[in-house]
């Protein structure tokens, strides 16, 4: 059994359809079906049942697949141990981002990562902390970087970066703005009850912060009038600076601006910056040095907002 062979079959898996698959791999459509009819032929039972649309698995693939992603990762492992015990620095990492904060972190990290590790190719992909999650367990990202609380935490390994503040943040306007605080002042601590006859506007659902909200709700036994749900945390900031709804999102996204007011939220609701990784999984020192640069990343974030008074 190839480990190039196993990688062909899951490609197939993966994109549902042995044409994108050859055209990911960069092989002909023709060679590739030529692989996979040799393997059938092999363990004398068909692995995907097909149509022209949508290629998906028999339960003989289902076990097939399983096991060769077992496999591919064993070998990356290896070689990854094998080249820390020999200082090779070089190699691919898959690492996941959160939609619009991954981005800014990246962009800020990588210049000091590829000066560091020029051979090291890195393939950054966006998407949501639940997806990252799944690609983990899958053994399809090398490490995820997201952000949660303990309820939203996997059985795989997390390795804590810093904490960060979820606030209430309302318009200038609003009766009981006065009682707020704004940047550089301890911020005031408040019931979300006291704005139950409010409009908010919160993040999607399927994202963590909109769990963590709905749970806050729920402890408070109502629900707001929900006037926008958005996948950006700057534009719940820009709801509430433009004086049309109150919001809570994460401290980082708080500005100094006299048309906000800021509070503690009474249940102090606070989330972790992580970075994740497979359980059992051999996490390369080319991989640790990436954390520990995001992690200096944060770092060098927070300490404004913990100078600010903005952060416990």
């Amino acid at each position: 059994m190839e480990l190039k062979q196993l990688e062909y079959m899951i490609k197939i898996a993966e994109e549902k359809n042995i044409t994108k698959a050859a055209e990911k791999l960069f092989i002909t459509q023709s060679a590739l079906n030529q692989q996979l009819l040799r393997l059938e032929k092999e363990l004398g039972t068909q692995l995907f049942f097909r149509s022209r649309s949508n290629w998906h698995l028999t339960r003989a693939g289902e076990i097939y697949i399983e096991n060769a992603k077992k496999m591919v990762r064993i070998k990356k492992d290896t070689y990854n141990q094998i080249n820390d015990l020999i200082e090779i620095k070089k190699g691919l990492l898959r690492i996941g981002l959160t939609p619009e904060r991954g981005p800014e972190m990246f962009a800020a990290i990588y210049p000091i990562f590829y000066k560091k590790y020029p051979n090291v190719k890195i393939e950054p992909l966006e998407m949501r902390v639940k997806q990252q999650q799944h690609e983990i367990s899958l053994g399809n990202l090398d490490i995820g970087f997201v952000t949660l609380q303990e309820f939203q935490k996997t059985n795989d390994k997390y390795i804590h970066i810093c904490s960060e503040d979820i606030i209430l943040a309302v318009p200038k306007a609003h009766p009981l703005s006065h009682l707020g605080g704004r940047m550089g002042e301890t911020l005031p601590e408040i019931s979300l009850d006291c704005f139950k006859d409010d409009s908010f506007a919160i993040m999607q659902k399927g994202s963590t912060l909109r769990e963590i909200y709905d749970n806050l709700i729920a402890e408070e036994d109502f629900h707001h009038h929900i006037l926008l749900e958005t996948r950006s945390g700057h534009n719940l900031y820009h709801m509430v600076a433009e004086g049309i709804c109150c919001s809570i999102f994460p401290i980082s996204y708080a500005k100094d601006n006299s048309n906000v007011s800021y509070f503690t939220i009474k249940h102090k609701p606070v989330w972790e910056v992580c970075a994740s990784y497979k359980k059992d999984s051999y996490l390369s020192l080319v991989a640790k040095d990436l954390i520990k640069i995001a992690t200096d990343y944060w770092s060098i974030k927070f300490k404004y907002f913990n100078k600010n008074g903005l952060s416990s």
